[in-house]
């Protein structure tokens, strides 16, 4: 679409009046001269760049400019908010009687452990000499005759089996009684993080 003052294509110009030069036509002003607008790409690289911006690249070399690497913000730490509704009591079970199974043969050992310690260090020894100075020199009380490793070991058998049996009822009660509990008033709060 043509404006009124621009000439129509194919038609000639008029001449200039005598004594005045013909007016240079137009032209476009070049991106160099052009004031770069904001988001704009910057010239490419055949073109140059105004003076003062930024890094030039050094003649002859085709590397990029280093670019700074930013670390990667931190992530915040999630939390979770659980609630521990239900235990299953078969679950419980094992778990209990495994770990009391484990806590009777510590009791059986610790105990054999004591009584070799006490009879190396002459414990019972001196424990006997006093009781013979208390009760007099006719006494014939032997401590270790009444407290022997056998009945040691064996009495320390006996109540880990009792704890092993006990242990292993209770902690199913209480996970019964956990559960009925835990429909009352909804179980024990848990937040959890990933921190």
């Amino acid at each position: 679409m043509s404006t009124p003052n621009s000439p129509r294509p194919g038609t000639p110009r008029p001449a200039a009046p005598a004594g005045q030069r013909p007016a240079a036509p137009r032209q476009a002003p070049s991106s160099a001269q052009r004031p770069a607008a904001a988001g704009q790409r910057p010239p490419a690289s055949g073109q140059q760049r105004p003076a003062g911006t930024g890094q030039q690249r050094p003649a002859g070399s085709g590397q990029r400019p280093q670019q700074l690497v930013r670390p990667a913000p931190k992530a915040k730490v999630r939390k979770a908010r659980l609630l521990i509704s239900k235990v299953d009591p078969w679950s419980v079970l094992k778990m209990a009687f495994l770990l009391s199974v484990a806590l009777g043969i510590v009791t059986v050992v610790a105990s054999v452990v004591l009584w070799t310690v006490l009879d190396l260090t002459g414990i019972f020894d001196r424990v006997n000499d006093l009781l013979r100075e208390v009760a007099g020199t006719e006494s014939a009380f032997d401590l270790k005759e009444l407290a022997s490793l056998g009945q040691i070991a064996s009495f320390a058998t006996i109540i880990a089996v009792v704890n092993v049996v006990l242990l292993t009822a209770l902690s199913m009660l209480s996970a019964v009684l956990y559960n009925i509990s835990s429909t009352l008033v909804g179980g024990i709060g848990v937040t959890l993080t990933d921190d």
